[in-house]
């Protein structure tokens, strides 16, 4: 199993767990759910192994360090 199936596994199970809690209920937006809750810790990840470096953490990422700029803007990340 290769590092990208561990991380849909997680994922899934992930999905798996909130939809069992949810129970009866209709889950709703879980595409923005989901990439909200994703986002975030994607863009400390990187930052973190760029060692802050908003260029090297953009090219790790494959956008532009003008849009990686305005997602920690977003996510109240730039210091």
């Amino acid at each position: 199993m290769n590092k990208k199936d561990v991380l849909e596994d997680c994922v899934r199970e992930s999905l798996a767990r909130y939809l069992e809690d949810l129970g009866d209920a209709e889950p709703r937006d879980m595409w923005d759910m989901v990439m909200r809750c994703v986002e975030r810790p994607v863009l400390e990840v990187a930052m973190a192994r760029a060692g802050q470096n908003q260029s090297r953490a953009a090219e790790m990422l494959g956008i532009t360090r003008n849009t990686l700029r305005k997602k920690l803007q977003a996510h109240h990340l730039l210091g």
